[in-house]
């Protein structure tokens, strides 16, 4: 299995709500807390991925 290569969101802002996605997993985009490395990530599907961003650019979720 390959080692996620982690990297932040261009959109974090060293204010303490940052999230890491890795895109080098076959078939899975998995999405952990920059400030909690060994905890749990959240694994979507590339089209779920792509979902969930265009929700958030949308204010599905509200503002932040």
């Amino acid at each position: 299995m390959t080692d996620p290569a982690w990297f932040k969101s261009s959109y974090s802002n060293n204010g303490g709500a940052c999230v890491e996605v890795a895109a080098n997993i076959p078939n899975v985009v998995p999405v952990r807390d920059s400030k909690d490395p060994q905890g749990p990530a959240l694994a979507f599907s590339p089209d779920g991925f792509a979902a969930f961003v265009a929700a958030v650019r949308a204010g599905e979720f509200g503002e932040v």
